[in-house]
């Protein structure tokens, strides 16, 4: 019993100064820089009768998706219950595929996490920097250190799913030592 305990606890133990310890996200730089970018993200939505995970959020979308106006950026507060998802057309059992870029102004390390109700697989320069798979009231991903090598447009790629009650979805960033704070509208494009 007392070795099977310290096997576990060293395995934790392991798997935590492994983490902990990671390099950071090498982000790529969007290649070719777009040009006549305008605000915002665009996005597409699907309206599953129900929806609990991530692949359940892609396969809705495989089936049919419509285009949704434009989100100003990725700072959505959690809602009132029935009030409508992001810019889609309902409340609940709303899926949807984010896409654009985020501009970085300086180059270096950073730490980005999201806020999200429910599902959320972020992906920002090729990099999966948030994700979420499940149900939750508005909360926060594990943060991801990443390294931004130059100034300037990154793509972005977000599935999202809302499944019952309030919505949010959220992301913030800072530089290495320093506390996230939300990321302006004006840093998205597409």
């Amino acid at each position: 019993m007392t070795h099977r305990l310290g096997s576990t606890v060293t395995a934790i133990l392991l798997t935590c100064g492994t983490a902990l310890g990671a390099a950071p996200l090498q982000l790529q730089l969007a290649d070719p820089q777009p040009s006549g970018v305008q605000p915002g993200l665009s996005v597409r939505y699907a309206y599953p009768q129900d929806v609990k995970t991530l692949s359940e959020a892609s396969a809705a979308l495989k089936i049919a998706s419509e285009p949704g106006h434009a989100l100003s950026g990725l700072d959505h507060r959690d809602t009132n219950e029935g009030d409508k998802t992001l810019t889609s057309k309902r409340a609940e059992h709303v899926v949807a595929s984010i896409k654009g870029y985020v501009r970085f102004d300086a180059p270096g390390l950073h730490n980005i996490d999201f806020l999200t109700n429910d599902g959320l697989r972020a992906r920002i320069g090729g990099q999966v920097v948030g994700k979420f798979d499940g149900r939750q009231a508005c909360d926060t991903t594990i943060m991801s250190e990443v390294e931004v090598p130059a100034a300037g447009w990154y793509d972005v790629d977000i599935l999202y799913f809302q499944r019952g009650g309030t919505a949010c979805l959220h992301m913030r960033m800072g530089p290495d030592g320093k506390r996230p704070r939300w990321m302006p509208d004006a840093a998205f494009g597409h």
